[in-house]
């Protein structure tokens, strides 16, 4: 689930130079309709830090599950109801959220 972060103005922002390949740039402004190509890779960006930092706000609550299924973790989740890491080979579940996405949870998390 994508949401666009209140943060600072692009005026106050620093400007910054990537590279990227043609077809993932095309990609990007594909699904990031109005909001933006930049705006996306921010909040991208944004939520990887917040993952990988211990800074995670779960954006999901259990009402956003419609269903789930077992798994076990082939790598380092996180769970998106608690923020609890989930590590590779431990149980976990998959959740489908009512938009569809398929997303990690810990087992005890519903």
């Amino acid at each position: 689930m994508i949401r666009t972060l209140t943060r600072t103005s692009t005026t106050e922002m620093e400007v910054t130079s990537i590279r990227l390949e043609r077809e993932l740039k095309d990609k990007l402004k594909e699904i990031s309709g109005n909001q933006g190509y930049q705006a996306l890779i921010r909040d991208v960006l944004w939520n990887y830090v917040q993952q990988k930092s211990g800074d995670y706000r779960s954006e999901f609550s259990k009402s956003d599950i419609r269903a789930s299924i077992e798994a076990i973790a082939q790598e380092e989740e996180r769970c998106v109801l608690t923020g609890k890491f989930i590590r590779p080979q431990e149980p976990m579940l998959l959740g489908l959220t009512k938009t569809g996405d398929m997303v990690p949870l810990s087992v005890e998390s519903l």
